[in-house]
């Protein structure tokens, strides 16, 4: 899976070595961070060791070593890694305990919703006020049509932003920079809420949240482990992949056929996302691993079916991070640009926050509903996985909410960028 047919002048152009330095970088975080040397235990008290797997990518392509825009590792890993990961984790979940989490998760995503609608127009508003050479390019190239693609983004994903470009006619320039603010800002939003996951229980503590649903569905996975664990024959692991590719190539042969079924007889669906594949891809792996929760196959995960789930979960994660592009954040050119996403996404932050301290939400409620917003079903379970393994499902759900919302939600953000750009 070589990338050579793109121009680039990366170190390494071949993806398979680009593959063998992000496991050696995963094994070098692995290791170090369960080392008892007092360097490496000091470090890893402030910086969480799955942040590490996401910046130390970042920085082979920031440093030209591996060039994340043309390697293809990141599509691999999103539609092979992603869906048999998902399945894994999803199977083993306890669907009732999980519902009496309650409505807060919901509240807290919808917030996140509402704080990306709103905070689109205020930013522009802000930098504007700074700036007003901003607004002076009116057409396709528009700031403000720019903005409903990240809009798209945020609240739902790929496909979203794809619709808003053809909604609002977007211009190819103005989309390529806020394609660049969007993996920029996005990625260290992710890493902002990767180090607050590790610090969840003094956040809580502090905030005076209700956990209690969350530690009781956090207890009964780990008293189930604890009664039913064992370690994992070849059999068992060979399940497990059987399983985890089984059903992500059954929802492939699905996606395929229901993307453009919609597409062709359908084509209004487009601004629903049913149109993309991977829409129904995500779709799919849901259903059909909580399907499978209901049945013996469940039982898998007492051979480790979520520790195989977070081993693809953590390439994955080292994928996203060989997008992210440190330096672009001082090109001058994209100050201003970059000024409104930052400005945007303070916005999302401080109604999250706001809110979760008003109902007394956890922390987990905040950093997933925020990220099943901005980043979608790739890597919102990152973030709940964060937290613990068993709340991973919770991040696909919202995520999947986020795909039917975003169309509609960036629209309407849309038209308020167009009247405050008028």
């Amino acid at each position: 899976m070589s990338s050579t047919d793109s121009v680039t002048s990366a170190l390494v152009t071949n993806d398979a070595t680009a593959l063998g330095i992000l496991a050696v970088v995963l094994g070098f975080v692995f290791y170090t961070s369960n080392s008892s040397n007092a360097f490496w235990k000091k470090f890893y008290t402030y910086v969480p060791a799955l942040l590490m797997c996401y910046f130390l990518p970042s920085l082979l392509n920031t440093f030209d070593i591996i060039d994340g825009n043309t390697s293809q590792l990141y599509f691999v890993a999103s539609r092979y890694l992603l869906p048999a990961c998902l399945v894994l984790l999803i199977l083993s979940v306890d669907l009732k305990a999980i519902l009496s989490l309650g409505p807060k998760a919901i509240i807290m995503f919808l917030t996140g919703t509402v704080g990306i609608v709103i905070g689109g127009p205020i930013a522009l508003l802000i930098v504007s006020a700074i700036n007003p050479e901003i607004l002076n390019v009116t057409g396709p190239d528009a700031v403000w049509r720019g903005m409903t693609t990240l809009a798209g983004s945020w609240i739902g994903g790929g496909a979203n932003q794809a619709a808003m470009k053809e909604i609002y006619d977007v211009g190819g320039d103005i989309f390529s920079i806020m394609v660049t603010v969007d993996v920029i800002v996005a990625n260290i939003w992710m890493a902002v809420l990767l180090f607050m996951a590790s610090k969840a229980k003094e956040i809580d503590a502090k905030t005076g949240a209700d956990t209690t649903a969350l530690e009781a569905l956090k207890d009964k996975v780990e008293k189930y482990h604890a009664e039913n664990a064992r370690i994992p024959s070849l059999s068992d692991l060979m399940m497990i992949v059987a399983i985890g590719f089984g059903v992500t190539g059954l929802a492939h042969i699905v996606a395929d056929f229901l993307g453009p079924f919609f597409e062709t007889n359908y084509p209004w669906t487009r601004d629903y996302s049913l149109t993309s594949k991977f829409f129904w891809l995500i779709v799919t792996v849901t259903t059909i691993g909580l399907i499978l929760s209901f049945t013996r196959v469940r039982h898998i995960e007492a051979a480790g079916a979520s520790k195989v789930a977070t081993a693809f979960l953590y390439i994955l994660v080292a994928t996203i991070g060989l997008h992210m592009d440190v330096s672009k954040l001082a090109d001058p050119d994209n100050l201003w640009y970059f000024a409104i996403g930052i400005i945007w996404m303070l916005v999302h932050a401080s109604f999250m926050l706001i809110v979760a301290k008003i109902i007394k939400a956890p922390l987990f409620y905040m950093a997933v509903g925020s990220q099943a917003n901005v980043g979608g079903a790739a890597s919102a379970p990152v973030v709940a996985a964060a937290f613990h393994p068993a709340l991973a499902p919770v991040g696909v759900l919202l995520a999947v909410l986020g795909y039917a919302l975003g169309t509609y939600m960036a629209w309407i953000c849309g038209q308020i960028l167009q009247a405050v750009a008028s």
